[in-house]
């Protein structure tokens, strides 16, 4: 007995270390833990809003689109079935949740966060904007290049039932269909500690799968077909421009590796870089560059920004020649090789 309590108590003091050691992580997981469960908590069945007179028919037509892009994914793309987006969570026209990331000042590298199981992440979420901004500041501080953004859909990699967000519904048929399938890729396979490769993939597939639905369902010529095909091309070139951005920033960064310069001699050259990426979007032709153009009219964007397209857009052109050379253009073909080879967590 005197031996059970022994252990016991040894153990005990062993979680309290534990705690104290990592008490900012079990701090931060408490904070996320808490806002997911508001939010899966507060979700109602979809059924309840499509069945509500009050609510607009609009809205109604967009929650019955998302169930066929959902049973789409499942039966015709091969993504692995779950209650994802059966629900919808109400966000009254408000951000929920917003993505913190980081980066060094004069090198392409991102400020990276360990969490148990899932591995290491090039950014953190946070359901409460201030915890947001005081992390930010905090890194600010200590030197680093920092971004926050607001996120408009995430995945809990098939642990719990993501719902769909309510400010989702105001995404045109092409880009809610990109983004559902984009989530449910997650949901579907998931590789530790590579999350350019996961984001990238999960990229390729959303708006492969997304341009499949949209053209079984409205035709190759119809005016959601074209509206979709329009956004993608416009992304395509902001993505390419911002990639070219990266590389010249990183080839600077390079050169700084070989001389020795002042933080403020390396400012004042990256400054003059940043203004020249972002004055040379003038050049390229957008169907509408306004979104784009607003982002830019208090301050230069950074390395972190630049980092969130590399995240997202660097491994596009690799995987579109796989698709086409090794599975002759069948993205259904494309999703099962890569389930089969990098299962969910």
């Amino acid at each position: 007995m005197k031996l059970l309590k022994r252990t016991l108590l040894v153990i005990a003091a062993l979680l309290v270390l534990i705690l104290i050691w990592q008490w900012e992580l079990v701090n931060y997981g408490l904070q996320q833990a808490k806002g997911q469960y508001y939010v899966i908590s507060n979700a109602k069945p979809v059924e309840e809003f499509l069945n509500d007179p009050s609510f607009p028919d609009s809205l109604k037509a967009k929650i019955k689109l998302i169930q066929e892009i959902r049973t789409y994914a499942i039966d015709s793309l091969g993504l692995t079935d779950s209650k994802n987006y059966t629900t919808l969570f109400d966000q009254k026209g408000e951000d929920i949740l917003w993505n913190l990331s980081a980066a060094y000042p004069y090198k392409m590298e991102p400020k990276t966060w360990s969490f148990p199981m899932l591995g290491s992440f090039p950014y953190k979420g946070f359901f409460e904007l201030d915890r947001a901004k005081a992390e930010r500041d905090q890194l600010k501080s200590e030197g680093y290049d920092t971004r926050i953004r607001s996120v408009g859909g995430w995945s809990t990699l098939g642990w719990f039932k993501d719902p769909i967000l309510s400010n989702m519904l105001a995404r045109g048929d092409g880009r809610l269909a990109d983004l559902i399938i984009h989530e449910l890729t997650h949901a579907t396979l998931f590789v530790k500690d590579s999350i350019e490769f996961n984001e990238n993939l999960a990229s390729f597939i959303g708006k492969k799968g997304a341009e499949q639905f949209i053209r079984n369902k409205y035709g190759p010529g119809s005016k959601e077909m074209d509206d979709y095909l329009q956004y993608f091309e416009d992304s395509k070139s902001i993505v390419n421009h911002m990639l070219a951005g990266y590389k010249a920033l990183d080839s600077l960064y390079t050169n700084f590796e070989n001389v020795e310069l002042q933080d403020s001699t390396k400012q004042i050259q990256k400054t003059a870089v940043l203004t020249e990426i972002i004055s040379s979007l003038d050049t390229i032709t957008f169907s509408r560059p306004e979104r784009l153009k607003k982002a830019f009219e208090h301050q230069l964007p950074n390395n972190a920004y630049f980092m969130s397209f590399q995240r997202y857009g660097a491994k596009q052109d690799l995987f579109m020649d796989e698709y086409l050379n090794n599975f002759e253009g069948d993205i259904k073909s494309f999703i099962t090789y890569y389930k089969s080879k990098y299962p969910s967590l």
